[in-house]
């Protein structure tokens, strides 16, 4: 079988597979956010936490709960990084700097899981399991529960209130990622992965000589990392690690958990508004960038000329033989166009072309499918700006799901999609005119702009993979990116609970003949333009100066 044939049956397979999962496990979301009733451990968390879970919110008090569990994560997972070497099951390995503690918090608090660290030669398993992996969890929670209330927003009128934050995180904790994670966990030990508390030993290498290695929980910690879009790796080669990602089969699955929830909640949006219409156009929009994404990967990995890359079927340096060009290039577009991070191969030994696609998969706002609730609530902000552009193109004001886009609205809708880029620009620009951090480059010309460019589009979109040549373990990189990550997953949150809140309070909009139609696929394309447009208008001078320099100079 030619590899070209075996990269198209695999995605047609994950296709496959996350046709089957989307309508019961979308229906099932919605009934977990919709229900008022409470399970007996759901009743135990409240009380030790001391929340009312039937208590509705508006959006301030929302908001104070998001900010404030997550300030509260920051903190502790960072005390827990600095008294390590005091902890049991630390594996003799010390404290975590400062500077690198308060970057880790944060990264993992924001759902980026960057890693500025060896995860193998850095973490115990204390840290790993009672800090990283907790995190891993709520944060992908908490990225659930804001868009549910956004949901809420456009569903509900002549109303403030958006639900319950504290009962939205327990719900989507207990009542979706836990049990997912412990059958993807099994599966994933069945294939292979190691599920452990070994200690570090001496192993044998083919060629002779020993090599230390640690085990670890690693199959509860990968399925739940790719589950909730959350990144990062237990060793630093990350998913392209043995103990991590054994085999071709573990590979597929971990991408379908990477896609298959944020494809999902579009179905679960459609339920909430009462129009599953809806919520196929939102999927159409997301399906259509991702394929195209992938198939562009796919063509560039695979056909990029020269007689070392014919010999080899394609360009496979950086990549993992067991997985081959096509199940690395479907990796990759997955874990770019979702806030997820890991990674199978190593991104910076893509062609030129290749690194610009998982670039501008992440400069897109990560939305086709996205995060896990951070790419439904990122695309309805991109459906709320085209229905804008819609409206000024008729002379008409614009509505969508009957709730009027008025000043307010698109004006937080402007705020929304202006934090990353600002952040991911200004910092860039800062790290290149400055000499500490050009000093870790270890590339010069296109690609080492290109390693900055990413290690800041990752940090402030909230994805944490790595292009790879960069040492990004400085007190700048540390600091910047951790301040990226903090203000690139936060800021927007402020937007978007703000725009619920006020679209809750609207008075719903009858449809008439002029109203534009957002289930049609008409404004499915009027949706895929708009994101990238602006998109390209954004970062473009940006992308010329690294992947689309390299790709043409090569």
């Amino acid at each position: 079988m030619s590899p070209v044939l075996a990269g198209v049956l695999q995605l047609l397979a994950l296709i496959a597979a996350l046709a089957l999962a989307y309508r019961p496990l979308g229906d099932y979301m919605a009934r977990v956010y919709s229900s008022d009733k409470h399970l007996r451990v759901e009743t135990w968390i409240y009380k030790a936490i001391g929340a009312n879970p039937n208590t509705e919110m508006r959006w301030p008090a929302y908001l104070r709960g998001v900010l404030a569990f997550s300030a509260v994560g920051v903190l502790f997972l960072y005390l827990l990084q600095r008294v390590q070497g005091s902890l049991p099951g630390s594996l003799g390995f010390s404290a975590i700097d400062p500077d690198q503690a308060f970057n880790t918090a944060a990264s993992f608090v924001a759902n980026t899981n960057w890693q500025s660290y060896y995860g193998e030669q850095a973490m115990g398993h204390v840290v790993q399991t009672g800090g990283l992996a907790v995190q891993n969890f709520v944060s992908a929670a908490v990225g659930i529960a804001v868009a549910v209330a956004l949901v809420r927003g456009f569903a509900r009128s002549r109303t403030g209130e958006l639900g319950n934050f504290w009962a939205d995180l327990v719900r989507g904790t207990v009542r979706i990622l836990l049990p997912i994670s412990v059958v993807a966990a099994i599966v994933l030990v069945s294939l292979g992965a190691i599920q452990n508390f070994a200690g570090i030993h001496e192993v044998g290498q083919f060629l002779g000589g020993t090599q230390q290695w640690n085990g670890g929980a690693v199959a509860s910690q990968e399925a739940i990392k790719e589950l909730g879009t959350n990144g990062g790796g237990y060793f630093n080669a990350n998913s392209a690690h043995p103990f991590e990602n054994p085999n071709p089969i573990s590979n597929l699955l971990e991408i379908f958990l990477i896609l298959v929830i944020p494809f999902a909640l579009t179905r679960t949006f459609g339920r909430m508004v009462g129009s599953l219409r809806q919520g196929y156009a939102i999927l159409a929009t997301m399906a259509t960038i991702w394929i195209g994404f992938t198939a562009l990967m796919m063509w560039t990995e695979f056909h990029h000329g020269g007689p070392a890359f014919d010999l080899a079927g394609g360009a496979m340096e950086g990549k993992e033989t067991r997985f081959g060009i096509g199940g690395s290039s479907i990796f990759a577009v997955a874990t770019t166009l979702t806030s997820t991070g890991a990674v199978n191969s190593f991104h910076s030994s893509f062609t030129g072309f290749g690194g610009g696609i998982t670039m501008l998969g992440m400069q897109l706002g990560e939305i086709a499918p996205g995060g896990v609730g951070s790419g439904i609530y990122g695309m309805l902000i991109m459906a709320v700006i085209a229905v804008f552009i819609a409206g000024l193109m008729v002379g008409r004001t614009p509505e969508y799901l009957g709730k009027k886009i008025g000043t307010r609205e698109i004006k937080l809708a402007a705020c929304y999609i202006l934090v990353t880029p600002a952040l991911v620009l200004c910092f860039t620009a800062a790290a290149m005119a400055l000499p500490t951090p050009v000093d870790s480059m270890t590339n010069s010309g296109a690609h080492g702009f290109s390693e900055i460019l990413y290690a800041y589009t990752s940090g402030a979109n909230n994805n944490g993979s790595a292009f790879a040549g960069l040492n990004a373990d400085t007190q700048w990189f540390n600091s910047t990116i951790g301040l990226a990550m903090l203000l690139g997953r936060f800021l927007p949150i402020v937007f978007v609970l703000a725009l619920a809140g006020s679209l809750a309070e609207q008075k719903p909009v009858p449809a008439t003949a002029g109203t534009l139609r957002t289930d049609k696929p008409l404004f499915a394309g009027l949706l895929v333009g708009t994101i990238l447009i602006i998109t390209g208008l954004t970062y473009f001078p940006a992308l010329a100066l690294g992947p689309l320099a390299e790709g043409l100079a090569s």
